[in-house]
């Protein structure tokens, strides 16, 4: 345990470094997986020349964000995201040794990255590994995620309580209790484990026949992780709903948000009306009219 976070807290300025850069296109994106579209869309055509109507992309999204709360309202929810992260570089591992789970792979991960004969004994062990360690993860940052995400949410309907750290930890305990730290993260869970266990059966088999050579084994996993977690994306929007659906937020209330009594119903409602995959893409936007609003 004490080499993975000597390793976690060896990566985490880089991680924190990432993530403040990138905030804004994230901040965007949790308000187009809300489905909060505050611009109009626009007649134009797809890349096949068909006529669609076209949707803001994330840098006229974030521009837009700015001209209503200035430059550093562009990082509404940063404060609970770095939290969060620290939470799961420091936490994890502590975690796992708290819960009694002592599997040696965890400490000592088999090598999968060579030009010997894949064996699926290693992948098995890897794969139970990473999940293990990712469950922890989640678990012990979701509440910052759950923070950072309603934060965000208030630019919808300007609510001044959730426009500080304490402040949208207060509100939330004050709406919810404790269950509310943990809102939408059966499918956050589900989602990231599932992409997790995809890409460690799939690296096997390209492994196995595809891809021969020690070089080339060192970009399956990042290729095919980026194949799962893009069919697993759909949890992650449901996830953010959830997150909000039914709090003191406007964003989380008929008639910009229908109410969910549980995150399949949640799940049904954005696949009826074709919303499931709403932030999959932050430039090219199409624009696709929902068909009913669920009450």
């Amino acid at each position: 345990m004490d080499e993975i976070e000597k390793e976690k807290i060896a990566a985490l300025p880089s991680q924190l470094l990432v993530t403040t850069i990138c905030h804004p296109m994230e901040y965007a994106k949790v308000l187009i997986q809300l489905g909060y579209e505050p611009m109009a869309p626009r007649r134009s055509t797809t890349l096949f020349g068909r006529p669609a109507m076209i949707l803001p992309n994330v840098f006229q999204y974030i521009k837009y964000i700015k001209t209503q709360d200035g430059f550093f309202g562009c990082y509404r929810g940063l404060s609970a995201r770095v939290l969060g992260l620290i939470a799961s570089s420091q936490l994890s591992a502590k975690a796992i040794h708290a819960c009694g789970i002592d599997l040696p792979e965890i400490t000592d991960p088999p090598n999968i990255v060579n030009d010997e004969e894949p064996k699926v004994e290693d992948y098995i062990k890897l794969g139970r590994r990473d999940l293990i360690m990712h469950a922890a993860s989640v678990i012990v940052s979701y509440p910052f995620h759950v923070v950072s995400v309603r934060m965000m949410a208030s630019f919808i309907g300007k609510e001044e309580e959730y426009s500080s750290l304490i402040g949208a930890i207060v509100s939330i305990y004050r709406d919810d209790g404790i269950r509310g730290f943990f809102h939408g993260i059966i499918p956050k869970l589900l989602g990231d484990l599932t992409c997790v266990a995809a890409t460690a059966v799939m690296a096997y088999y390209v492994n196995k026949y595809l891809v021969k050579t020690k070089d080339l084994r060192y970009y399956t996993v990042p290729l095919l992780t980026f194949v799962t977690s893009t069919i697993t994306y759909p949890l992650v929007v449901v996830s953010t709903c959830m997150a909000v659906a039914g709090c003191s937020l406007k964003a989380g209330n008929p008639p910009l948000m229908p109410v969910y009594p549980s995150w399949q119903t949640c799940w049904r409602d954005l696949l009826r009306n074709k919303q499931h995959k709403r932030g999959s893409s932050l430039i090219f936007r199409y624009y696709i009219a929902p068909i009913a609003v669920l009450q």
